[in-house]
């Protein structure tokens, strides 16, 4: 049986700029972790990492064109943000009151993972412009300040169709396989498992999330210890095609 330990990491508030490997080395040193280790996973919000990377907009800057005005109306949400929402999405698939739900970079999400929860007044911050990479450049930085060789989980919180509240997915990942394939195992009485794959980055996403909270906890990251992993030269979540997808396939129906 593993043991492990999830350790929440503070940071206090950064801003644009900000050298966020070196934060977390320093909120690490000051919670129960200590510091990284060899073999830890480190889970991060991606709403920092994207403010550490200037992906912030001031709504008062965007001027909403006629789609986004007439969007905005249908789902009662203010018309820059659609802009903004819009211009962010490969795909805008449908909506509900205050949400619009997208497509980007493979993946269904509302209002295309921008957040205005945790960022300065009059504005927005964007999903980082490539999480598997940022996930790898806080990686490295770590290992080069701290000789740690650890895995990196970029992590957004999603809702799921006809459940209440949030839970963390990974959107980024570098250093540990983000899925393991367990096709071609056998389960209790026998039979060959022909489609099962064990969504690793998010199932540690999510348990991080419990000790990193969604509001003012100012705990944008977690360590989790003693998992039992491998870390080496993993990159990337994995993502399948539209096609494949059960929600999409129904989405598509209705068209």
């Amino acid at each position: 049986m593993i043991s492990f330990l999830t350790v929440g990491i503070r940071t206090g508030i950064v801003r644009p700029g900000n050298d966020l490997a070196g934060a977390l080395i320093e909120g690490i040193a000051g919670s129960d972790a200590r510091s990284f280790r060899d073999g830890d996973v480190l889970v991060i919000a991606e709403t920092v990492v994207a403010t550490a990377e200037r992906a912030v907009v001031e709504l008062a800057s965007v001027v909403p064109g006629e789609a986004a005005v007439r969007t905005g109306e249908r789902y009662g949400m203010d018309p820059r943000l659609v802009e903004v929402v819009m211009e962010e999405s490969d795909q805008v698939v449908g909506g509900i009151p205050g949400f619009l739900l997208c497509m980007k970079g493979g993946t269904l999400l509302p209002n295309a993972g921008i957040d205005a929860s945790n960022a300065p007044p009059g504005t927005v911050v964007l999903l980082p412009k490539d999480p598997d990479a940022s996930a790898r450049q806080i990686r490295e930085e770590i290992r080069k300040r701290t000789g740690a060789r650890i895995g990196v989980i970029i992590a957004d919180s999603r809702t799921h169709a006809m459940r209440a509240g949030c839970s963390g997915v990974a959107i980024g990942c570098s250093g540990i396989a983000a899925v393991i394939d367990i096709r071609g195992r056998s389960d209790l009485f026998g039979r060959t498992l022909e489609v099962t794959k064990q969504a690793l980055a998010d199932n540690i996403a999510s348990a991080a999330e419990i000790v990193m909270g969604e509001a003012d906890e100012c705990t944008p990251a977690a360590v989790l210890r003693g998992l039992g992993i491998p870390v080496g030269d993993y990159e990337g979540i994995e993502s399948i095609d539209a096609d494949e997808c059960l929600f999409m396939g129904l989405l598509k129906q209705r068209d």
